[in-house]
């Protein structure tokens, strides 16, 4: 039987997250530069919020909370499928 390390799959399960935001994060970047140019303020604000949850989808409480491979594994950031 296969045995893990939750703590290293843990750590995994966050790097892939960090690479799947980063091109949502780029996105973002281009919109918010339009956005500024354009001085929309509300649409600023909601492109700030949107980058900050994807900063802290790596820090989801719930993949600390995972007791086994599979719970963590599960664990996917609902930002992660809005931008």
């Amino acid at each position: 039987m296969i045995e893990y390390d939750l703590t290293k799959v843990k750590g995994l399960k966050k790097q892939f997250i960090r690479v799947e935001r980063m091109p949502k994060l780029e996105k973002l970047d281009i919109a918010f530069m339009k956005a500024l140019e354009d001085g929309d303020t509300d649409v600023q604000a909601d492109i700030a919020s949107k980058k900050q949850r994807l900063r802290d989808a790596p820090a989801d409480s719930a993949i600390d909370a995972a007791t086994t491979v599979e719970a963590v594994k599960s664990v996917r950031p609902s930002i992660l499928d809005e931008t």
